[in-house]
C-alpha cells in the first residue's frame, strides 16, 4: 500500500503543475503521514544533510566551466576544428556535430548547453548547404544527449551521491558508450543522407587544418587535463570540476580574449540559477529517499519482480523500459532522484553491478531528454534553431532509435561498458 501511496501524491502532484521538488517534499510528507510519523524535522534535516555533501560542491563548478566554456570561445573553436577535418565530406556537417558534440561533452557535461552551442552554429550553416533542415536539428539534439554520458557528468555526480556508488568509477565506465553512442548516430545520419542534395564545403587545405587545430588546442586540452587528473588519482572529480572552471576562466579571458570581465555577472548569475535548480531537486529528493527506504518499498517492488532476480538481464530490459516509459514525462535529473533509491535495492539483490547499472541508468535518462512530451533538448533545438518543435521530433526519430538499439545492445552485453571500465580505473 505505501508503494501506492508514493506513486499516486507524487504522481497527482506533478499532474496538477507543482513543479518537481515541491511534488517530491509533497510524497515524502505523504508518506510520513500515512505511516503515522509526521515530523517537521526530518524534512529539515534530510534537507540540510542532502546539500552538505562535499561531492556536490563539483556540480555547481561544471555548470560555471559550461557557461565560461560557450561564452569564451571554447565552443566555436571545437567545431571549427572538426569543420576542418571532416567538413568536406558528403554529409560531413552531421559528423562534425558529433564529433563537436563528444569533444564539449568530456568539458561541460551539460546536454542543454552543448545542444545549444551546437545548434546556433551548425544549424544555419546546414540549412545553407541543402541539408534537411528539421532531419539536422534531430541529430544536434541525439548528439547533445551524450554529454551526459561521457566524464565529467554532472548527472554521475547526482546518481554517485544518491547511490553510493563511486563517481571516478562512473566516470571512467561512461568513456566507451559515450563515445559507441556517438558512432551509431554518425552511420545512422550517413544512412539518412545518402540521398539528399547537400553541397559539401571546400576541403580545407593542410595549413587550414592546421590553424584550426592551433586555435582549438587549448580548448582541446581541457578534457585532457579533466580525465587525465582524475584518472592518474591527482585529483578528485570535485577538484577537477575547480579546475576545469578555472581553465576556461583562463582560456576565455586571456588567451582567446572573447570572455569580458563585464560578462562575468552575468554568466556567474546564470551558472548559480541552474546550480540552484539542480540543488533544490537533490536536496527535496532526499527526503523522499529516506521516506522510501522507511517504508520499505524497494522491498514491496521487489516482491513483484522476484521471478526476474535471478535473470538479470530479463531484469535489466525491465528495468530500462521503466525507465524509457518513466523519462517520456520527467526531465533527467527527476528521473534520477526519484527512481534511483527505489531500484539500486533490488539491482543489488539480483547481483548487476551498480556501476554498470548507473551507466546504463544515465543513458536511459539522457534518451528521455529528446522524447516527447518533456523532451527538454528536442526544446532547446526547437527554440535555438527557430524549427518547429513537431518537425524536431519528426527529424530525431531515426536517432531516438539508433540510441534505444545501442542501449539494448549492452544490456545484452554488459561486458561492452565492463571491460572497458576496469582496464580504464
Amino acid at each position: 500500500m505505501t508503494l501506492i501511496v508514493f506513486i499516486v501524491s507524487l504522481l497527482s502532484a506533478m499532474a496538477i503543475g507543482v513543479p518537481v521538488a515541491f511534488a517530491l517534499m509533497f510524497c515524502g510528507v505523504t508518506l510520513m503521514w500515512y505511516m503515522g510519523m509526521f515530523n517537521s524535522q526530518i524534512i529539515a534535516q534530510n534537507m540540510i544533510i542532502g546539500a552538505d555533501t562535499f561531492t556536490l560542491l563539483a556540480i555547481p563548478f561544471f555548470i560555471l566551466a559550461g557557461e565560461l566554456m560557450n561564452s569564451g570561445g571554447l565552443s566555436k573553436r571545437i567545431i571549427e576544428f572538426a569543420i576542418a577535418c571532416v567538413g568536406h565530406i558528403r554529409g560531413g556537417l552531421g559528423i562534425v556535430a558529433i564529433m563537436a558534440a563528444i569533444i564539449m561533452a568530456s568539458i561541460s557535461g551539460s546536454a542543454a548547453a552543448d545542444t545549444a552551442a551546437l545548434a546556433a552554429i551548425l544549424i544555419p550553416m546546414m540549412a545553407k548547404a541543402g541539408y534537411n533542415v528539421p532531419r539536422s536539428g534531430g541529430l544536434i539534439a541525439a548528439g547533445g544527449i551524450i554529454a551526459p554520458v561521457i566524464p565529467p557528468s554532472m548527472a554521475f555526480i547526482v546518481f554517485g551521491v544518491s547511490a553510493n556508488v563511486s563517481i571516478t568509477k562512473l566516470f571512467m565506465a561512461g568513456i566507451v558508450p559515450g563515445v559507441t553512442m556517438g558512432l551509431c548516430l554518425i552511420a545512422t545520419w550517413m544512412l539518412v543522407v545518402r540521398k539528399d542534395n547537400i553541397q559539401p564545403l571546400p576541403k580545407a587545405s593542410s595549413k587550414e587544418r592546421l590553424t584550426a587545430t592551433g586555435r582549438a588546442l587549448w580548448a582541446l586540452g581541457m578534457p585532457v587535463i579533466i580525465l587525465g587528473g582524475i584518472k592518474a588519482g591527482v585529483v578528485t572529480p570535485t577538484e577537477a570540476a575547480v579546475i576545469a572552471a578555472a581553465y576556461a576562466l583562463f582560456v576565455g579571458m586571456v588567451i582567446y580574449r572573447e570572455l569580458k570581465p563585464r560578462d562575468l555577472p552575468r554568466v556567474i548569475l546564470q551558472a548559480a540559477k541552474t546550480t540552484s535548480i539542480v540543488m533544490f531537486l537533490v536536496c527535496a529528493a532526499l527526503v523522499s529517499a529516506w521516506l522510501i527506504t522507511a517504508a520499505n518499498i524497494p522491498a514491496e517492488i521487489a516482491g513483484y519482480i522476484a521471478p526476474l532476480i535471478d535473470r538479470p538481464k530479463l531484469l535489466m530490459f525491465v528495468i530500462m523500459l521503466l525507465i524509457l516509459v518513466v523519462g517520456t514525462a520527467l526531465d533527467l535529473t527527476p528521473t534520477i532522484l526519484i527512481l534511483t533509491p527505489v531500484l539500486m535495492p533490488i539491482v543489488q539483490k539480483a547481483g548487476i553491478d551498480p556501476v554498470y547499472f548507473g551507466v546504463m541508468f544515465i543513458m536511459n535518462c539522457c534518451i528521455g531528454l529528446i522524447t516527447p512530451p518533456v523532451g527538454v533538448v528536442l526544446n532547446v533545438v526547437s527554440g535555438v534553431g527557430r524549427i518547429p518543435l513537431g518537425k524536431v521530433v519528426t527529424g530525431i526519430l531515426p536517432f531516438l532509435v539508433a540510441e534505444v538499439c545501442v542501449l539494448m545492445l549492452f544490456v545484452l552485453f554488459p561486458e561492452i561498458i565492463l571491460v572497458p571500465a576496469r582496464w580504464l580505473h
